[in-house]
C-alpha cells in the first residue's frame, strides 16, 4: 500500500474511534440537578404561554432547551405509570396550559389544584400546551 493511503486510512480510523468515544461519553452523562441549575429565564406560566401563542417561532428560539423557572397556579396533577408526575399550570387561555413533567416526586398528593407553585425545568416546545421536562419543584405553598 502506498504511504498516502495508509495515512488516510489511519486518519479515518482515528476519527471514527474518537466519534464513538465522544458519543459514549455524551450518552452516559448524568443529567445535571435541575434544582441547582441557574435558570435562563424566570417567567409566569401565563406570560410563557402568551409568548408561544403570539409568535411560536420567536418563543421557540428564545426558550427551547433552556432552563426556565415558571411560577403559576396548579390546574391539575396527574400521576403517570412510570412514577413521574405531570403538573399543569393554568394560564389565561382555558385551552392551553404549561405542563411540567416531574420525574422524581415521591408524594404527588401534596400538590393541590389552586396552589401557587414555582417549578424549574427544561422547555421542550409548544403543542397546544407549553411543555417542560425534567422538572423540579422549587417552591410550593404547602411546603
Amino acid at each position: 500500500m502506498k504511504l498516502y493511503v495508509k495515512i488516510a486510512l489511519f486518519a479515518v480510523i482515528f476519527i471514527a474511534v474518537a466519534a464513538i468515544l465522544a458519543a459514549l461519553y455524551l450518552f452516559s452523562m448524568k443529567h445535571s440537578d435541575i434544582k441547582k441549575a441557574k435558570p435562563d429565564f424566570e417567567i409566569s406560566a401565563t406570560q410563557l404561554q402568551k409568548e408561544f401563542e403570539y409568535d411560536e417561532t420567536k418563543a421557540s428560539i428564545k426558550y427551547i432547551n433552556k432552563v426556565l423557572e415558571v411560577n403559576g397556579t396548579i390546574a391539575s396533577v396527574e400521576q403517570k405509570d412510570n412514577n413521574s408526575v405531570n403538573i399543569s399550570l393554568s394560564t389565561e387561555n382555558h385551552i392551553s396550559s404549561v405542563i411540567c413533567n416531574c420525574p422524581a416526586i415521591s408524594d404527588p398528593s401534596v400538590f393541590k389544584p389552586g396552589d401557587q407553585i414555582t417549578i424549574r425545568g427544561i422547555c421542550s416546545g409548544f403543542l397546544m400546551d407549553v411543555l417542560l421536562n425534567n422538572c423540579a419543584v422549587i417552591k410550593n405553598k404547602n411546603q
